[in-house]
């Protein structure tokens, strides 16, 4: 062993120890390691940062922005409610649920796959007086399943296709992963729908049994021409709204509050319904029913639909400059184009002319503000801003468009008319113009850790390749299973890269093992394809930790977890990736 390659695998050894340690984050740890590594000379320091501009490194990126779009759009959503109306019991629920999670994180990121789907799986959970954490995990499971099926489904696709750019000249297209991850995914999706979710334990007490807990305020929504279509009667409002956790307290008709019998009450144009809801499920709902929030005057009318509006929930310190006054006497609409939707004081909601609420120090303020100019308005009113407690407005105007612009996107990489680049780039100018998202936030929906880990490794991985560090592994796994046949080399290689996978980042597990697997093949006299993509599915699937994927982590509180419960489901259903993926690879891609 050469002084370079016992520099590299100490300093991969110490980054990956102190990833599992947990105590400080990945990106870091991975970007001081390749500090280490520039500094003693292993890697040039001309090349040190060129993973930031590696093309795996920006398609990550721009599949992150682009999918934003989709869920700022409103597309996710209305999916997630079309599965959402029906009960069923846990087998039909996680097989409904899986399926739909595991098709949306083939062509959308998983972590966002399973945040749109969570708070319905967590609502159907409570509804059915069952314990959340039977198909929490289920659920993560079959969104890290659904990212094998594409190209841009999950990152470790992405970088073996770089990879394979680099060696043979031409890296993967947008569906070459669908044999293979397809049949993993429903092989997977199956086992957990009919057997996994049984394997896990019950437990009665939910720490974590519901969304974490919920503001909820008394807020107006707008009836707008072509709002609350067949839902023209409160009482069949009021059912609809019962759907979303949305309860309808009041109907306002010009200025006055309906009087009498409400559920027998006509619903006009122009009325305001008085609501008491969460931030999420109020903007969910008037999302559904086409209502408007209201623009903050006296006699309220529906708001413009501006672009980038978030609803930011704000605590009201003893310094601020709202204390002793009104948001109306302040200026929050007429200075800051901000509406106050929503104002709890010591745990009750207020409901009465909320504009002209003398603010007092600790109340509770729900704003609906642009998102350009949050922060000023924050600053401007010395008002300080929930952790958590941002969210941007769903804009289901844009659905379709946003629909067709990825929808193309994907049609022209699969037919080899575009580079998924140059692809993305096009579509996430094409969401600017087309007002799906606002300039401001584009950069908001890139995950920068993910992008510096991502940027830091690569070199490293590199770096191993070139001085023979991959050669020398791979090496070691030929003798292992020598005249055993590639088949059980590739079966050796797959478990190794699922172990590391379950406790390092999936990421950096595949920038390690991606060179190994391509001097694996080379050692063995076989093509590399099929050990590539081995490498693609093994580094996904990490389901026997929380630390494995975030998708594990996310879970963790809602379901009321422990870290002894994820091999339980997690090691079955890596026996059986293997099991699928091992004797299919060979005959997709042959040796």
């Amino acid at each position: 062993m050469t002084y370079p390659q016992a520099v590299l695998f100490a300093l991969l050894g110490a980054i990956m120890v102190l990833m599992f340690w947990g105590r400080w984050r990945h990106d870091l740890v991975a970007f001081a390691g390749l500090m280490t590594a520039v500094l003693l000379g292993i890697v040039p320091s001309a090349d040190a940062f060129s993973g930031f501009g590696n093309p795996t490194t920006l398609i990550v990126a721009l599949v992150l922005i682009a999918t934003a779009g989709l869920s700022r759009s409103g597309a996710v959503s209305r999916l997630t409610r079309l599965i959402a109306g029906t009960e069923r019991g846990t087998t039909g629920h996680i097989l409904v649920f899986g399926s739909v999670g595991g098709f949306l994180s083939g062509f959308m990121n998983n972590i966002a796959a399973l945040a749109m789907l969570m708070p319905v799986d967590l609502q159907a959970a409570r509804k059915a007086k069952r314990a959340a954490g039977l198909t929490l995990m289920p659920l993560a499971f079959a969104t890290i399943l659904g990212g094998m099926l594409t190209l841009i489904g999950t990152p470790p696709n992405l970088i073996v296709s770089g990879f394979r750019a680099d060696v043979l000249g031409e890296p993967y297209r947008m569906f070459d992963f669908l044999p293979v991850g397809g049949a993993v995914a429903l092989a997977g999706i199956a086992f957990i729908a009919l057997i996994g979710w049984r394997l896990l334990p019950q437990r009665t007490a939910e720490a974590g049994g519901n969304d974490g807990p919920q503001r909820r305020y008394i807020a107006a929504l707008v009836v707008a021409p072509g709002s609350l279509p067949n839902l023209r009667r409160v009482a069949d409002a009021r059912a609809e709204a019962q759907k979303h956790s949305v309860r309808i307290t009041g109907v306002r008709r010009r200025g006055q509050d309906i009087a009498g019998n409400l559920d027998e009450q006509q619903i006009e144009d122009g009325d305001v319904l008085i609501l008491r809801a969460d931030p999420a499920a109020l903007d969910e709902y008037r999302s559904t029913q086409n209502l408007a929030f209201p623009d903050g005057r006296s006699e309220p009318r529906a708001r413009p639909d501006s672009e980038g509006q978030h609803l930011v929930e704000c605590l009201v310190p003893a310094a601020s400059d709202l204390v002793g006054r009104s948001v109306q006497s302040f200026g929050m609409l007429n200075r800051h184009d901000s509406v106050l939707i929503g104002m709890r004081r010591r745990g009750v909601a207020l409901r009465e002319a909320l504009a002209r609420q003398e603010v007092q120090s600790g109340d509770l303020l729900l704003m609906l503000m642009p998102e350009r100019r949050s922060d000023e308005v924050l600053q401007a009113a010395s008002l300080l801003r929930i952790d958590g407690g941002s969210l941007p407005v769903q804009r289901e105007r844009h659905m379709r468009t946003a629909i067709t612009l990825f929808a193309l996107a994907v049609l022209a990489t699969s037919l080899g008319l575009t580079t998924m680049p140059i692809a993305l780039g096009v579509v996430i100018i094409a969401y600017v113009l087309f007002g799906v998202l606002s300039v401001n936030e584009i950069y908001s929906h890139v995950d920068w850790p993910v992008i510096v880990l991502l940027g830091s490794m690569i070199p490293l991985g590199l770096a191993l390749d070139e001085t023979g560090g991959t050669a020398l592994i791979a090496g070691g796994l030929a003798s292992l299973t020598e005249g055993y046949g590639p088949s059980i080399t590739l079966l050796l290689l797959m478990a190794a890269t699922m172990m590391l996978s379950d406790i390092l980042n999936n990421n950096a597990t595949t920038i390690i093992a991606a060179p190994v697997s391509i001097r694996l093949a080379e050692e063995i006299g076989v093509q590399p394809d099929a050990f590539l993509m081995g490498v693609a599915v093994a580094a996904s699937c990490a389901f026997l930790t929380p630390i494995g994927h975030q998708n594990n982590t996310l879970i963790l509180g809602p379901g009321n977890y422990q870290f002894g419960d994820y091999w339980r489901m997690g090691l079955p259903l890596e026996l059986i990736v293997l099991a699928v993926s091992v004797p299919l690879l060979p005959i997709v891609w042959p040796f």
